[in-house]
């Protein structure tokens, strides 16, 4: 059986609010947590399919929240 594991690293101005946001939509797959400035999402999975729809899914999302967090901010 395959099994793939990765992590995506991405800096932020405010990384605590833009995980705090993500963290509700983690699978039992997936971990997202702040730390050094970035949000890490380490996530595993079986099927590579599974696996790209999550990234993609992660993406759009992690783009809102920080879209979101930097008008709280201002």
């Amino acid at each position: 059986m395959i099994r793939i594991r990765g992590t995506l690293r991405t800096e932020h101005r405010n990384p605590a609010c833009i995980a705090g946001s993500l963290q509700p939509d983690n699978l039992q797959s997936m971990e997202t947590r702040a730390e050094y400035g970035q949000v890490i999402m380490e996530l595993q999975g079986d099927s590579l399919r599974s696996i790209i729809a999550s990234v993609d899914d992660y993406l759009m999302n992690l783009g809102i929240a920080e879209e979101v967090c930097r008008c709280a901010s201002d």
